[in-house]
């Protein structure tokens, strides 16, 4: 920024130099007009070298500028992407939530039900005991008076104790299988709500880098703004010193100085003056090209460093739920794309990867390995071992990264679990 005000003060110094010059120029002599004349050039010439530097900014930022675009693209089709995904599980839990209120209603039925049925058996054999004369089943049976008695006693009693004992047994084992059921449906709601709380984090996180590239998209195109009024001003203060230049000439011409001599001296300084544009404009523009050139990457199929090495072009690429392409990644979506970039295919589900492969000690990890940590569950999230104590991965924030195992939060996480692919 101060390099830019000392310019614009170079330039307005070059302006009242020039006005008082203009009225001057006629009173000049050949030697005092040659000197003007190169004073002129020279001043020309750093005008054109702030707006060869002028136009070479406006470049990279045009280039940032773009960049940040497509992020912000990249951040809206995350946020819609990671949107769905919440309202699916939002949907799911929904009808977890009524599986789990149904079951409820028929415990609750069936415990009625087992209630009921103990009550009049409890009615029924005090009944019994009181016609027998005690407490006692059998006082209830050998207090008959004939046999017949005695045969109706026994059945009566048969039938308590096995047709109604034997249905309270079938009601307690119903009530049984209606209760793991209830534990298994809420298991699940309980794991789908971890899942949700985690991808409103996601994309509060997502937002929030949005908004920041937002911001700097805002100054980006304030600095380009200044750059082009400096321009517009650079432009215009040359253009004047080109009038005067002219003027200059015709004095010259005025003190019988050879046409020709005159021609060619300002035919040279145009083709000068216009070789250095051209060279200027050529080296912005190379240099343009130069920044918004996507970097390329070298590697050997099939070998480790392409898979660790796969996604450095892709860093920065917003994490999305399910996500298993460049435009957006979840964790084990990203280490299957970057095995498949390799010519090796694994799963793509962190449930299925942590038992590919072999299982090793921290202590003979090598770059390639899988890490696993426990995040909002036992081996939620899974990365690429790097080397040198790094992983790459695509984090639920900043998306596709490159992280330290020693980082604070990552190091609670790690519970040593590593699995060896290749």
């Amino acid at each position: 920024m101060k390099k830019s005000i000392v310019t614009v003060a170079t330039v307005t110094v070059v302006g009242f130099s020039s006005a008082f010059f203009h009225t001057q120029v006629q009173a000049e002599t050949l030697g005092n007009l040659k000197d003007k004349q190169t004073e002129i050039k020279s001043d020309r010439e750093a005008i054109k070298a702030d707006l060869s530097k002028a136009e070479a900014k406006i470049a990279d930022v045009l280039v940032e500028l773009e960049e940040l675009n497509q992020q912000i693209t990249q951040f809206d089709d995350a946020m819609k992407e990671n949107k769905a995904q919440i309202e699916k599980v939002q949907a799911d839990i929904a009808k977890k939530e009524q599986e789990v209120d149904k079951l409820e209603k028929e415990i609750a039925t069936l415990e009625d039900a087992i209630e009921k049925r103990f009550n009049k058996l409890k009615e029924r054999a005090v009944s019994y005991q009181k016609s027998g004369g005690d407490v006692n089943y059998l006082e209830v049976i050998f207090g008959s008076k004939d046999f017949g008695e005695f045969i109706n006693r026994v059945s009566a009693v048969n039938k308590i104790t096995n047709s109604d004992a034997n249905l309270i047994e079938e009601q307690e084992k119903d009530k049984k299988e209606v209760n793991e059921k209830k534990d298994k449906v809420v298991n699940s709601l309980e794991e789908m709500e971890a899942l949700q709380v985690e991808l409103k984090g996601i994309q509060e996180t997502i937002k929030q880098q949005k908004e920041e590239n937002e911001k700097k998209e805002a100054k980006l195109k304030d600095k380009k703004a200044d750059l082009e009024g400096l321009k517009e001003d650079l432009e215009i203060k040359d253009s004047n010193l080109a009038d005067l230049q002219a003027e200059v000439r015709q004095s010259m011409q005025v003190e019988r100085q050879p046409e020709a001599t005159t021609r060619s001296n300002a035919s040279s300084s145009n083709a000068s003056n216009g070789g250095e544009l051209q060279t200027l404009s050529s080296k912005s523009e190379t240099k343009s090209k130069s920044s918004s050139a996507a970097p390329k990457m070298s590697a050997g199929s099939g070998s480790v460093s392409t898979i660790v090495n796969s996604g450095r072009q892709h860093l920065g690429v917003p994490y999305v739920w399910g996500g298993k392409g460049p435009s957006g990644f979840d964790c084990s979506g990203f280490v299957s794309w970057a095995f498949a970039q390799g010519g090796y295919s694994i799963p793509s589900s962190t449930s299925a990867l942590v038992n590919v492969g072999q299982k090793i000690s921290y202590s003979e990890i090598q770059p390639g390995d899988l890490v696993f940590f426990d995040t909002y569950k036992k081996n939620g999230h899974v990365a690429i071992y790097m080397g040198g104590g790094n992983f790459i991965g695509a984090q639920s924030t900043p998306g596709v990264s490159i992280e330290s195992m020693s980082n604070s939060y990552w190091s609670n996480a790690f519970k040593g679990h590593v699995r060896r692919v290749l």
